[in-house]
């Protein structure tokens, strides 16, 4: 897939990151498997926020075209435009959370840079 894909199950923990999330943020599926996203992958700022949209998730209610800002293994910052989806399973019992997303990084990058010239 070329869009990054995650999953948490019911208490914020990683349960699914694909190739493309390994990719942007250099972190293996190894390393961030049943770690909890928002505590270790979250920064300060944006904690209670990412917490909310997964949280509503978690409940049945889906967002989507939200902005997630992602650690780095470097440290650096990406950012992912996510659409998050409530994950059940056959009997209809809510799971987790899947997250799909766009990497838009470059772009937040090239809109700066447009505004600071401009």
């Amino acid at each position: 897939a070329n869009a990054p894909i995650f999953g948490i199950g019911a208490h914020g923990r990683v349960n699914e990151w694909n190739r493309k999330m390994a990719a942007i943020t250099g972190f293996s599926k190894d390393e961030v498997f049943g770690k909890d996203l928002v505590d270790e992958y979250i920064s300060d700022e944006f904690r209670e926020s990412v917490r909310q949209v997964l949280d509503d998730a978690l409940h049945g209610q889906q967002t989507d075209n939200y902005q997630l800002p992602l650690f780095t293994k470097d440290g650096d910052r990406v950012e992912v435009l996510l659409n998050a989806t409530t994950r059940v399973d056959a009997a209809g019992t809510i799971v987790g959370v899947v997250g799909v997303g766009q990497d838009i990084t470059a772009i937040n990058q090239s809109q700066a840079e447009l505004t600071r010239v401009a």
